[in-house]
């Protein structure tokens, strides 16, 4: 199962959280928000279909924060900053994903 999906299927089973990826996507680094099973690049276009991946395949997660949501930039409220792909994964297990 691709990554992005994944993270987007964790919002799905936790809705209350946001989650804010650090990656590098063809060279450039993105920074993408991921809640209730939508992504949206904060760096680059976000395609209008909502099939098209936005953290894709190859992309190389640097880090992800779990945030409570609603997202507000000015006041984030931190659950979990700064984990690795590795340690995220942790989490999707746990979720079944």
């Amino acid at each position: 199962m691709a990554p992005g999906f994944r993270l987007e299927q964790y919002t799905l089973k936790h809705p209350q959280a946001v989650l804010r990826v650090l990656a590098k996507v063809h060279g450039e680094v993105d920074e993408i928000l991921i809640f209730r099973g939508f992504s949206s690049s904060l760096v680059r276009p976000t395609a209008f279909d909502p099939d098209v991946p936005v953290l894709p395949d190859e992309a190389q997660i640097d880090t992800i924060d779990i945030l409570a949501g609603p997202y507000n930039p000015d006041q984030p409220h931190y659950l979990h900053q700064g984990l690795s792909w590795e340690e995220m994964q942790g989490f999707l297990e746990a979720a079944g994903l």
